[in-house]
This record gives structure tokens, sequence and C-alpha cells, in this order.
């Protein structure tokens, strides 16, 4: 078995687009391989407090044509989000990814920018236990998430 050290930041960060210092949710995924390799991708991500207007629900199971090639998701009313928990669902969007090997970087190979992917690569994660050390979140297509936050 091979193990691998998977790590999830939901951040803050400046957006590039924009000439007013604003700043835009982000969250970050990284999957380290080795010393000095791992895979980072970031989606945009949208919460009451930071809303993505561009960020809509999404309308397909992630099927592309007729595949389950990237997971089927929750839609519809599978997908509301719980009244009782306000503020607690973290809509995202995949936005970009690479490969960093130390000395070069490979960009990841999923156009998550291409229009005929963009519902597909959609999602939301809700965070149902949250404490200084802990946070577990449900994701749209019913992965539980348990992470630990790193000692420094």
């Amino acid at each position: 078995t091979t193990k691998f050290d998977i790590f999830q930041d939901i951040v803050l960060a400046e957006d590039g687009d924009d000439d007013d210092d604003a700043e835009i949710l982000l969250v970050r995924q990284i999957v380290k391989f080795g010393e000095t390799n791992e895979l980072c991708v970031d989606a945009l991500a949208s919460t009451s407090a930071y809303p993505l207007p561009e960020l809509t629900a999404r309308e397909g199971t992630g099927k592309i044509l007729g595949l389950n090639i990237l997971g089927v998701s929750l839609v519809g009313e599978e997908a509301e989000e719980d009244a009782e928990r306000p503020d607690s669902r973290v809509k995202f969007v995949f936005d970009e990814g690479k490969f960093d090997f130390g000395s070069f970087t490979v960009p990841y190979p999923v156009p998550f920018r291409n229009p005929l992917f963009r519902d597909a690569v959609k999602g939301w994660i809700d965070i149902t236990y949250l404490s200084d050390r802990i946070r577990i979140s449900r994701g749209n297509k019913g992965t539980t998430f348990i992470l630990k936050k790193e000692e420094m």
C-alpha cells in the first residue's frame, strides 16, 4: 500500500484579475508524493460571507456522455443545503492545478475552465464538525473528509 500525505486548506487569496485588491476564497488541495513532488489543485470557493456570483448551482450529475468519469454528484433536492446549519457549506468550482516536481511544474491535464466541463467540476462540502484540531466535512459526491490540523 502506498501512502500519500493529503492537505486541504480554505484560504483567502488576492484576486489577480482585479485592480481593487479584492480577496477570493480558495479551497486548496495538495497531495504530496515524495520529498519534493506534489499535486496542487485550487478551487474558487463561495460562502455566505464570501459570495462568488458566477458560482451557480450545479445542474448535472457529472456524467459525461452518459459515463461516470468524474464521479456522480448529488443535484436538485438531494443537494439542498441544511437549513438548520446555515453557513456550514462551502461551494466550489475547480479552477486550476499543477504537478510540482521541485525543479519544474506540469499543468494538471483536466481543462477546468473549458465550458464543456465547467458544470462537472463544481461541488460543495458541508462542514459537519469543526474544532481547533479537527474538521469533518461531507462532499457533494458523498465523500467524508476527516482532516486534522497540521501541528506546527
